[in-house]
């Protein structure tokens, strides 16, 4: 299994009275998948899945699922525990799982080469190893991925370092074959994909989704002087919608735009507020007066 592209870690829509608007979430799949993204994660962290009862996260997948199946598209599912995969089986669509590396305890690199080798043998499917250690107090250097990409079961990693710092450059100089190197931080996708990264799960992809899917295509074709344009004017907006905690700036924005009935978002979360999201609007307005070029 090879996992390239741009991949949207969907938002959890609420309607009005605050509960999840399934209709709106199916049609927001359908949007970004029609707009040329390879797939999309459900239950990711954008999702606010912390927040949702264990009925409405079944049926986000349910939803989800039944849109990458129509599409041919990729299926990733936020689950991060031996409970979370075993729930996947018998989910023919999800490719799969989204795992983060396990947070706060910081169990060190034995641990956390551990923790997955224990995870992908209960997982029915493969994970993607979600690494972002300015969340999760856990520091992973290139050697440690690698011995993680030799976990049979392991398919990639979403990798969210926040910067390109030397073992970012060590990595992507000779990554670990059949492994899928996925950004994460969306400020710093046009560099890593320069560095050779396949891909991304990019949440302000649900914000001119063609944009970034032009972007990583234009790299991917070695055209660098469209991929520099366009990744300076993406990393501005990317910048805009992560001023606040995601993803309360990217759903004003989307309910700004008639995309979804509520800016709503789940304690312990609060919604953006209104200069930030008068600066993000501003810069989607410039992104849709940049012509798109076909490679």
């Amino acid at each position: 299994m090879t996992l390239s592209g741009v991949y949207v870690p969907l938002i959890t829509p609420f309607d009005g009275d605050g509960a999840v608007a399934f209709p709106t979430l199916e049609a927001l799949a359908h949007e970004v998948l029609d707009a040329g993204a390879a797939g999309i994660v459900a239950l990711g962290t954008t999702a606010e899945p912390t927040s949702l009862s264990a009925a409405e996260r079944r049926g986000v997948v349910d939803v989800i699922a039944r849109v990458c199946r129509e599409h041919s598209a990729r299926l990733l599912v936020g689950a991060s525990t031996v409970e979370a995969v075993r729930e996947l089986r018998g989910r023919s669509d999800v490719t799969a799982a989204l795992s983060l590396v396990p947070p706060f305890l910081r169990p060190g690199e034995a641990g956390v080469i551990a923790h997955f080798t224990a995870l992908a043998a209960a997982s029915p499917v493969p994970l993607v190893i979600y690494h972002v250690p300015y969340r999760t107090g856990q520091d992973l250097p290139a050697d440690a991925i690698r011995r993680l990409a030799g976990i049979p079961g392991v398919a990639g990693i979403k990798y969210s370092v926040g910067g390109i710092g030397a073992d970012t450059v060590e990595l992507l100089a000779d990554p670990p074959a059949d492994f899928a190197v996925l950004g994460g931080d969306d400020v710093f996708i046009s560099p890593l994909l320069a560095l050779g990264a396949q891909g991304g799960i990019l949440a302000s992809a649900h914000v001119a989704t063609a944009r970034y899917v032009e972007l990583a295509d234009a790299w991917h074709a070695d055209a660098a002087a469209r991929a520099r344009t366009l990744g300076h004017r993406l990393a501005l907006l990317s910048g805009a919608l992560f001023a606040e905690p995601n993803p309360t700036v990217i759903k004003a924005v989307l309910h700004a735009q008639g995309r979804i009935p509520s800016a709503a978002v789940r304690l312990p979360l609060l919604p953006a507020g209104s200069a930030s999201v008068r600066a993000a609007l501003r810069h989607v307005e410039t992104m849709s007066g940049l012509a798109p070029q076909r490679h």
